[in-house]
C-alpha cells in the first residue's frame, strides 16, 4: 500500500546540551510531549533540527533515538540533505537503516541546479531506497526550487508520495496541487499560516516547524477541519499568528527553541553562529505563549 502523508508533522528540534553534544534524553522527552499533544507525525533533521550542525555519525545517533522513542506510534519522516548526489545517497543508505518510515529530501543547496538536474538527482534518490520520498521545497532558504511542472514528473515515480512546499508562495502550492490531482500525491504546507487554506484546496496537512511550540493548536486545525468544523480550525488557525511572529524573531529557528525552553523543556540553544533571542524578543515570545493559555515557567 502506497504511503500517504498526513496531518500536522512538527520538524522537531534537536535538543542539544551546553557543550553543543546531542541531547539524547531531551529529545525522549520531546517526543513523548508532541505524540501526547496530538501531532500526527514527527520529522527529525530538518531545517528546525539544525540538520547543517551534524554530521553522518550523530545524524544515525538522532534517527535511532527518534525511532526508538516513537515505537510506531506515528510516522517518522527521516531529513536528508546533501548538495552532492553522492553524499545524499549514503545518507539516505543510514536513514534506511534506522527504520525510518519516510524521507524528506531537501533540494540541493548552493549549486542551484536546473529542473532536469533536480529531477535526476530525485530520481537517483527514488532509485537507492524503499522508503516513501517527500520532496522538500524551501527556495527562501536554499535559492532552488522545484517547479510544479517538476513536481507532476516526478510524482510519477513509485515511491516519491509528496511535496513540502515551505516558499510560502500559495500560487505555487495551489499549481502543485493542480498538476498532480489524481496522481495518488499529496502536498504539504510548510508555511504555518497557511494550513487552514491549504487544506480547503486539497493539501494533506503541514510540516510545522511552530507545531514545536504550540502543538495541540496546530493539531486542533487539522483535527477539526477533517471533522468537519471549518469554523473551528479557522479560529485555531487565527489564534496562532501572534505566536508565529513571535517565534520567528531572531534567527530560525532559535525562537522556537526559546518556545519550549519558556515552557520548561531545556532544548538547548542554536548552534553558533546562532545568538539567543533580545530580552525584548523574549517577551514578546512570553506574551504569546501566555495569550494562547500554554504554561510559562521561565
Amino acid at each position: 500500500m502506497r504511503f500517504i502523508p498526513y496531518g500536522i508533522i512538527p520538524p522537531i528540534v534537536t535538543p542539544v546540551t551546553e557543550e553543543g553534544k546531542f541531547n539524547e534524553s531531551m529529545m525522549r522527552k520531546v517526543v513523548n510531549y508532541l505524540i501526547a499533544q496530538g501531532v500526527h507525525g514527527l520529522f527529525p533533521l530538518g531545517t528546525t533540527g539544525e540538520f547543517y550542525a551534524f554530521d553522518h555519525g550523530e545524524y544515525r545517533y538522532i534517527l535511532e533515538t527518534v525511532v526508538d522513542e516513537v515505537k510506531g506510534r506515528v510516522p517518522v519522516y527521516g531529513g536528508a540533505t546533501h548538495i552532492t548526489t553522492r553524499e545524499m545517497l549514503a545518507q539516505v543508505k543510514i536513514a534506511q537503516e534506522t527504520g525510518v518510515d519516510a524521507l524528506s529530501v531537501l533540494t540541493p543547496m548552493f549549486t542551484s541546479q536546473t529542473q532536469q538536474e533536480l529531477y535526476g538527482f530525485y530520481k537517483a534518490v527514488s532509485e537507492n531506497t524503499f522508503l516513501p520520498i517527500i520532496i522538500y521545497n524551501n527556495r527562501p532558504k536554499t535559492n532552488v526550487t522545484v517547479t510544479p511542472e517538476t513536481a507532476a514528473r516526478l510524482a510519477q515515480l513509485d515511491n516519491i508520495v509528496g511535496i513540502k512546499d515551505s516558499t510560502g508562495d500559495f500560487t505555487n502550492t495551489l499549481e502543485y496541487i493542480r498538476l498532480t490531482k489524481g496522481m495518488d500525491f499529496h502536498v504539504l504546507l510548510g508555511k504555518d499560516t497557511l494550513i487552514f487554506a491549504g487544506l480547503c484546496c486539497g493539501a494533506c496537512g503541514a510540516i510545522a516547524s511552530c507545531a514545536n511550540v504550540a502543538p495541540r493548536l496546530l493539531a486542533d486545525i487539522y483535527d477539526k477541519f477533517q471533522a468537519g468544523d471549518r469554523e473551528g480550525a479557522l479560529e485555531a488557525q487565527m489564534r496562532f499568528f501572534p505566536l508565529h511572529a513571535a517565534c520567528n524573531q531572531g534567527t530560525f529557528p532559535q525562537g522556537i527553541k526559546e518556545g519550549m525552553i519558556l515552557q520548561g523543556m531545556e532544548v538547548g540553544k542554536c548552534f553558533d553562529p546562532i545568538c539567543e533571542l533580545l530580552p525584548e524578543e523574549k517577551q514578546v515570545l512570553r506574551e504569546a505563549l501566555s495569550e494562547l493559555g500554554l504554561s510559562v515557567v521561565k
